[in-house]
């Protein structure tokens, strides 16, 4: 075998299947409970679009984006995340005439060039939630319970909400300069990327991953004591709505996310019982990205959620998915009389919408019945020359291991009502 997948992909092959069939399913619900639609952005975009959105000094920009140049010389990048190409859909096609909030949703893949590690490839899946067009706490609320009530029906357990507000443009640059100084003061300890961010991005030197720079994030000042009015109100009246849902959640310092749009609020869903790794999604507000993009001033709030990561939550939780409907009925049969009937049946019982196998090739009825039992079958319908013969069809069922015989013209009807569809 010369031919491998690419480091950092994976395929996902029949046994885990019911997986993503089982979480789109709870997907496609809960949307349509919150009134949220589906829309699917290419897959790739132009550079620009997501340098301009996401940010220029993030690691997802310098460090972590597919781009090439197409036959034309225009330089494509495969989307790193959905947040920006959405935004360029909503302006494009005049999304923001419609009446707000503006509901979106997508599930698809995007790239990124990083490690590969447990629950998250170079290409994985994501959906992803957007609200457009309202700056009331309460659509952050709503955005969040979508996360929730997703896992929660999933059957996570353990669910916590971690929090932070970011600020905004008039709060969060002096919050940055007083964040800049404390820095300054420790710039022998921290590693070489928070040296690097420092003066390129310094809200990321909270994001910091590296051992030897948590003690200077411990004791960083927060940002919570530095909010304007209006930002510090609307973190507030967030808190309340949780608290009046009893949603529980911890105010985390640390939590900036990793993108420039974010502003105000910010949050991670975590469940417990998943490894070290806890959260299960993030997202946050990014009111000045529409308007950054050239549109008008648009609040905004959304998250994403890798669907490959929640499958291995699942699969640390011990959840089950909901099966995928197997085959129930498979016709054996013999002679070229036996096979004609056999065709013939298994097309009538499909369009009975019963899941039904068909036997190929010219095998002897003891091997089609060992492939039946292989297969899980339930019921096999056996056409051999003597049951054409005599007009009828032997039904075996390989579960209780009784075997009766039935007029050809009741077959369809005796199958139905023993597995009662």
């Amino acid at each position: 075998m010369n031919y491998k997948s690419v480091t950092g992909t994976r395929d996902v092959l029949p046994d885990e299947q019911p997986y993503w069939r089982f979480i789109e399913k709870k997907i496609y619900e809960i949307t349509s409970l919150y009134g949220y639609q589906r829309v699917d952005p290419p897959v790739f975009e132009q550079t620009r679009l997501f340098i301009r959105g996401v940010g220029e000094t993030t690691d997802i920009v310098e460090k972590e984006m597919y781009t090439f140049l197409d036959k034309g010389k225009n330089s494509i990048t495969l989307r790193p995340e959905f947040t920006a190409g959405v935004m360029r859909l909503y302006l494009q096609n005049g999304m923001h005439v419609l009446p707000k909030p503006v509901k979106l949703f997508s599930i698809g893949p995007i790239f990124r060039y990083e490690r590969p590690q447990a629950g998250r490839f170079r290409q994985h899946t994501q959906f992803n939630v957007e609200a457009l067009g309202e700056l009331d706490p309460a659509i952050d609320l709503e955005v969040m319970s979508i996360a929730w009530q997703l896992y929660a029906e999933l059957g996570f357990k353990g669910l916590t909400f971690q929090l932070n507000s970011t600020g905004c443009p008039e709060c969060r640059p002096k919050y940055i300069e007083t964040l800049k100084a404390y820095y300054k003061n420790h710039i022998d300890v921290i590693c070489d990327d928070c040296k690097r961010r420092l003066d390129r991005n310094a809200l990321r030197l909270l994001d910091c991953k590296k051992d030897s720079c948590q003690p200077v994030i411990a004791k960083a000042p927060v940002i919570s004591e530095h909010l304007c009015d209006e930002c510090r109100d609307h973190f507030q009246t967030l808190q309340s709505y949780l608290n009046l849902m009893g949603r529980p959640y911890t105010i985390n310092h640390k939590l900036v996310r990793g993108l420039d749009y974010y502003t105000k609020t910010v949050f991670e869903v975590w469940a417990q019982g998943i490894g070290s790794q806890n959260a299960v999604c993030g997202g946050g507000r990014y009111d000045g990205l529409v308007e950054q993009l050239g549109g008008q001033f648009t609040p905004g709030i959304g998250f994403g959620s890798g669907i490959e990561r929640i499958i291995l939550s699942m699969k640390e939780q011990g959840i089950e998915p909901d099966p995928i409907l197997s085959p129930i009925v498979m016709i054996a049969h013999s002679g070229e009389a036996g096979r004609k009937k056999a065709v013939e049946m298994t097309f009538k019982l499909r369009e009975q919408k019963m899941p039904t196998l068909l036997s190929f090739g010219e095998r002897s009825l003891k091997s089609q019945l060992r492939e039946a039992n292989r297969r899980q079958v339930k019921f096999v319908v056996i056409l051999g020359e003597r049951e054409i013969g005599e007009n009828i069809a032997a039904i075996k069922d390989l579960h209780e291991g009784k075997q009766v015989d039935i007029p050809l013209d009741e077959t369809i009807k005796f199958i139905a009502e023993k597995v009662k569809l």
